[in-house]
C-alpha cells in the first residue's frame, strides 16, 4: 500500500533510516495520475523491502526544493537516510520494476 507522507511524516521516516520509494506528485499531473496504479501494485510485490509513499509537491514545497525536484512525477528511492537512485517520468511497470531492484 502506498502511503500518503507530509514533510513532518518524511523526515521522520528518514530519521529512523527505513528504505523509502517516495513518488513526488501532483493531482494536476496526467503522468502522475497514470504512475499511480503502478506504484500501488508494486508497492504489494516489494512489501517487507520498502516503505512506499507519496508526497504531493505543491503541498510540501520545502520538499521538492530540497530535493531540486524540476518535473514529475519523480521516484526517489532513499537508504539509510539517503538517496539511492532517482526516476524522473511516467515509466511503465515492468520498467520500475527494472529500476526498484537496482536500490532494492
Amino acid at each position: 500500500m502506498v502511503k500518503t507522507f507530509d514533510g513532518a511524516a518524511f523526515r521522520a521516516a528518514m530519521q529512523e533510516k527505513q528504505t523509502l520509494v517516495v513518488d513526488f506528485w501532483a493531482t494536476w499531473c496526467g503522468p502522475c495520475r497514470m504512475l499511480a496504479p503502478v506504484m500501488e501494485k508494486l508497492s504489494e510485490e516489494y512489501e517487507g523491502q520498502a516503505q512506499f509513499v507519496k508526497i504531493d509537491v505543491d503541498d510540501n514545497p520545502d520538499l521538492a526544493r530540497e530535493y531540486s525536484i524540476m518535473s514529475i512525477p519523480c521516484v526517489m528511492v532513499f537508504k539509510d537516510g539517503k538517496l539511492a537512485g532517482k526516476q524522473v517520468g511516467f515509466v511503465p511497470q515492468a520498467a520500475m520494476k527494472e529500476f526498484l531492484d537496482r536500490y532494492l
